[in-house]
């Protein structure tokens, strides 16, 4: 079912761009750059169409651009992503080695950046096909470790300290994702309705800052061929200052939605699997970064925010779709996710107000 997301496609044609401009303007920043160019998009990835570059020795780069045509305000922010990967590429941090940035529409037709491609595997089913037990467990150990390493660099002392603003994140994320979903609304969802009225009001007190990654789950890293090691973390598109518990919730939700729903292991059976469950991943987490207990109904807020921001962003993809500006052939389906993620996120609510009563 994830052939679809996997490897490369001919340019689609709305996303085309000269090469060869493309070629001189690289050869001015990659002094090591041997043309001819060949081009290929990458079919995952809903948002910043992707695309390989392999020169004519054989290397290999990876482009990111922002779509074409009309976009949400502060969406598509590759300047953004190429920032925190220059900074965490620095510390060590598993990331690609960025190279360059352009924010000219000259070149391909829109800003982007290029950095290089790494060699390894995405693991796109969460459930993990085909691998033992221990296998799975240390892959999922691995994804804990990468998370609360990122969770724990100091964002002063890699050059990030103005990379987003330190207080209020949940309050102003909520604020940025009620004003993109109603830029984006496309139909009626009244638990997004309810979500948006109930969110504001009951958000729990922010107890540290740093840097988070926004979207960090199983498909947007790129593992060791062989090893249970995490050689980058793709898609900073979302990566601000903020809450790094709220981000550990995001990386949370798996254990929230049934599988079929936008990759999510609910129900399945985790102990067989070898699979910690939300409980002990939670417990790891906190061992590795020095997080203290967390309030059960804080938690489920986290998980219902995190739920309302994936339909929200689910939405604004279903949106791109009937405006002809969605950057992969799988973004019709995911755009039907919204409304199921957001009634998700309301039986979060909905356990908060029975232990309330």
């Amino acid at each position: 079912m994830f052939e679809e997301f996997i490897g490369t496609k001919a340019v689609d044609e709305r996303l085309c761009f000269d090469a060869g401009a493309l070629e001189s303007y690289l050869r001015q920043h990659i002094g090591s750059l041997k043309g001819p160019l060949e081009i290929a998009q990458f079919k995952g990835g809903q948002s910043n169409p992707t695309y390989c570059i392999t020169a004519a020795d054989g290397k290999r780069f990876v482009l990111r651009r922002k779509p074409p045509g009309t976009l949400l305000p502060s969406a598509h922010a590759v300047d953004r992503e190429f920032t925190v990967l220059k900074a965490l590429h620095a510390t060590g941090f598993p990331v690609a080695r960025p190279y360059v940035l352009c924010q000219e529409d000259s070149i391909t037709g829109t800003a982007f950046y290029v950095m290089d491609y790494v060699e390894g595997r995405v693991l796109w089913d969460q459930s993990l096909p085909g691998m033992s037990k221990s296998e799975r467990f240390a892959i999922w150990s691995e994804l804990n470790r990468v998370i609360a390493l990122l969770h724990s660099i100091d964002f002063r002392a890699v050059g990030l300290a103005a990379f987003g603003k330190p207080g209020s994140y949940i309050e102003r994320q909520i604020a940025r994702w009620t004003r993109q979903y109603r830029t984006s609304e496309t139909e009626r969802i009244p638990a997004m309705d309810d979500l948006i009225a109930w969110l504001p009001q009951n958000i729990p007190p922010q107890t540290s800052t740093g840097i988070v990654h926004g979207d960090f789950r199983l498909d947007n890293m790129i593992f060791h061929a062989s090893e249970p090691k995490i050689l980058a973390v793709l898609d900073w598109e979302l990566s601000t200052l903020g809450d790094p518990l709220a981000d550990f919730a995001y990386h949370c939700m798996s254990w929230h939605i049934p599988p079929g729903q936008f990759r999510g292991i609910a129900g399945l059976d985790l102990k067989a699997l070898g699979i910690p469950d939300e409980r002990e991943y939670l417990a790891m987490y906190r061992n590795r970064t020095g997080q203290s207990a967390i309030d059960p109904n804080h938690w489920n807020f986290y998980i219902a925010y995190n739920l309302f921001r994936i339909a929200a962003i689910l939405q604004g993809i279903a949106k791109r779709v009937l405006d002809g500006t969605a950057a992969s052939d799988h973004a019709r389906d995911a755009g039907k996710r919204a409304r199921p993620m957001a009634e998700l996120g309301w039986q979060q609510v909905d356990k908060i107000l029975r232990r309330a009563s």
